[in-house]
């Protein structure tokens, strides 16, 4: 029997920076058993320079990235997602669409670097700790065991990642 394969979908609102860092760390760690998307409520239609810049960094094929609305993942022939996991705390207020086959959910919520109004040496900085917070997360994700990924324990255990990773 082969193992699983998680597709994951990160959200937030502009889907230009945090759910396209994560999309891409969790498609560059998760070693195929994670497929990573990433959609917004109210795509920029543009993703941030910085945010493309560290993707590639992570050795992500940054052609695939993409500012896209959610409704292209609750339309009947998208990916049945496995865990939906909003990177904004905007995102995480929203009616979000109903999504096929009840994924687990939870709030991963972190800062916008895209919204800080600073030179750019702040920016990149800001940017970085985006990546490192999300990266925290995705890495306790990624070492979880099968059996803690499925059923009422899934969302139990993104919850606790969001939690944990928040106090390191």
């Amino acid at each position: 029997m082969s193992a699983p394969v998680y597709n994951v979908l990160f959200l937030c609102t502009g889907n230009s920076a945090r759910s396209i860092l994560a999309e891409a760390l969790l498609n560059v760690l998760g070693g195929g058993r994670f497929h990573a998307y990433s959609a917004g409520s109210h795509p920029a239609g543009r993703v941030q320079p910085l945010a493309i810049e560290l993707a590639r960094e992570l050795g992500y094929d940054v052609a695939q990235l993409r500012s896209k609305s959610w409704d292209e993942f609750a339309a009947p022939d998208a990916p049945r997602m496995d865990f939906l996991l909003t990177v904004c705390d905007s995102a995480a207020g929203e009616a979000c669409p109903l999504w096929p086959g009840h994924p687990a959910t939870a709030h991963w919520g972190v800062p916008d670097p895209a919204a800080l109004r600073s030179d750019e040496a702040m920016r990149r900085i800001a940017f970085r700790q985006t990546l490192l917070a999300l990266r925290r997360r995705i890495e306790l994700l990624i070492a979880l065991p099968d059996v803690k990924l499925r059923g009422l324990e899934a969302r139990a255990n993104l919850e606790a990642i969001a939690r944990t990773a928040a106090t390191v």
